[in-house]
This record gives structure tokens, sequence and C-alpha cells, in this order.
């Protein structure tokens, strides 16, 4: 990164930062939160997704974090500093046992989209199948904290969780960088284009691909417990399911797959989209978010397939200039070697 990169950067969290205590609105801080919550979702999918790994079983990941966190906080009296890394580490575990045997038989391409499919609702299954403990599709409330709030993570003030929804955001960003600067970078790009090439080069496939879902899988279950912490009640159609798997697709796409703030750009059309047809439309308008999803997905998939913020990057990147024909001979000329 340049030092005027790094400059707009450090300004832009500046003011990011600085938001909440000038500007105090209860909701459109709702909304913000919200933003950086699905952002930090929608950057963990994209974690896999632009080395070719689509997945829809993201959403199980995403329900998993949120409930495991809420049921140990009830039922066990578990802090969320306690079960958000037990959520996470079982989603992990669920990630290891449904990859390891896809990526050790080569099952890959819509296969393996099928695979994750089926885990995705399998998870949202099993979420409403145990309503005795789980509310089933009635949803679920963690109980209120009567003590220490900070032990409980549980906050009134919108300007606390604002704080906390950046800080996780802007995690995801670092390790995007991180994953983007890494060794591992250049092995799952080779192995995105072609796996027998890169296991010849040396590259352990299976291991790669291991490593880079489990990542995000442990991120989409961290996405999904500071949700549950956040709206203090989840529903299994909110947080786990085909929908939700669905809905980070599209915000990763449509944003930009292959740009860190891409899924963080998607994730503003998606809140805003839903927001707008919810005030507009109210309840006539349900489900009809997923259906625009559906839509733009194609068209951004045929038309736009670097996303919007891709696109623009892209555009505003100098081109190479391209030596015409009489500059080309020229330069054969003065090298009469080549």
């Amino acid at each position: 990164m340049t030092g005027q990169g790094r400059l707009a950067w450090a300004v832009g969290l500046a003011a990011l930062v600085a938001l909440p205590f000038v500007y105090r609105d209860p909701y459109h801080l709702h909304i913000l939160v919200l933003i950086l919550i699905w952002s930090f979702a929608y950057t963990s999918w994209s974690m896999m997704g632009r080395f070719g790994l689509v997945s829809l079983g993201h959403g199980g990941f995403m329900g998993i974090g949120a409930y495991v966190t809420a049921l140990l906080w009830n039922h066990l009296g578990w802090s969320p500093w306690i079960g958000i890394p037990i959520s996470m580490a079982a989603a992990g575990t669920l990630a290891l046992i449904v990859g390891y045997p896809c990526f050790r038989f080569r099952i890959t391409g819509h296969y393996f989209v099928l695979v994750t499919l089926a885990l995705s609702g399998i998870v949202l299954q099993v979420i409403t199948a145990t309503r005795d403990y789980t509310g089933g599709s009635l949803g679920y409330t963690p109980n209120r904290a009567s003590g220490n709030k900070l032990l409980a993570l549980q906050f009134d003030d919108k300007t606390t969780w604002y704080l906390i929804a950046l800080g996780v955001w802007l995690f995801g960003i670092v390790v995007w960088h991180w994953v983007d600067r890494s060794m591992s970078r250049y092995a799952l790009e080779a192995i995105s284009e072609d796996e027998d090439a890169a296991a010849a080069a040396g590259v352990d496939v299976t291991a790669e691909k291991l490593k880079i879902t489990l990542l995000s899988a442990l991120m989409t279950a961290l996405a999904g417990a500071i949700y549950c912490q956040y709206q203090m009640f989840i529903t299994p159609d909110t947080v786990s399911g085909i929908a939700v798997s669905l809905q980070m697709v599209f915000a990763a796409i449509v944003g930009g797959l292959f740009v860190s703030l891409g899924p963080t750009f998607g994730a503003v059309i998606t809140i805003l989209l839903a927001e707008s047809l919810r005030i507009g439309f109210g309840t006539k308008a349900v489900g009809w978010d997923n259906l625009v999803y559906g839509v733009l997905l194609v068209l951004f998939i045929i038309f736009l397939p670097k996303g919007i913020l891709g696109s623009v990057l892209d555009r505003l990147k100098p081109q190479r200039k391209v030596p015409r024909a009489h500059e080309q001979e020229a330069v054969q000329i003065a090298r009469p070697g080549t």
C-alpha cells in the first residue's frame, strides 16, 4: 500500500471512530451497526469465494455461532466470552468434517456447492426441529443480564455496539489483507486454475483448501454470535439456511469479490435495500429482498463479474500503453539479436 493509501485509510478510520460521538441518531446508528456486522460476514464468505470455493453452507456456520452462544448463556449461564469461542470451535469442526472428504476426494465445482447447500439446510432443520431448546421457527431470545453487562456482552447504548461492530469489521479487513499477502494466496490461486498442475508443483491442495475453509467458517460463526448479542433475538431464517448463504454470495459478488472493501459495499446495498422495502411496503414486501438479490445476482455475474467497486477500481487504474506497430518495429531494429 502506498503512503497516500495508508493516509486515506487512517483518515477514513478516524472518521468512522468519531462518527457516533458526533452523530447520535439511534436509527441510523442501528443501520450502521448492521452494515458493519454483515460486512464482516460477507468478508468471511469472500475468503473462500475469491478462490473459486463457492459455498452455500455459510448460513449454517452463522447459525451455529448465533445459537450455540445463546444456548450456552441461557441454559448453562456461560458468558458469551466463553460461548463465542466454543461456537466458533463447533463451526470450525463442522467445516473440517464436511470439507476434508470433499477436498480429499476432489469434490469440486457444482458438486461442492450442492454439498454445502445440504449443510446449510441440515443446520436450519436441526435448529427448527429442536424447538424445545431453540424456540424453533418462533425464534430465540437470550436472557437479559441482571448484573455485569460487559460479562454478558449486552449493551443498550448504540454507540458501544457501533464501536464493537467497527472493531470486528476492521478485524475482517485485516485478515483479508493478511491472506492476500500470504503464500497461501498464490497456492489457492493456482488451485483455482488447475488442481492437478498445482499438486504437481508441490502444493498440498487438501491442506490449503482446509485452511481457508476453516478460517472462513470461524469468522462467519463470530459474525453470527455478534449479530445475536446485538439483536437479542434470532430466528432460523435470519441467521441460517440457504437464504442467508445466498445473501452472502450476492453481497460479495455485487460489491466486488476480489476487493477488500467489496463485501462492505455489498452490505451497504443489501441492508439499505431491505430497509427500503420494509419502510416502503411493510409486510407486503416480505421476501422481496431475496427475489431482488436473485435477479441482480444473475445480472451481475453476466454483465459485471468484478462487482461495482471492483469495476470502478479497474477503470481508475492507469492503463499500460500498448506500443503501436511502428514502435514495435523500432524496438526490433534496436535489438537485432531478438
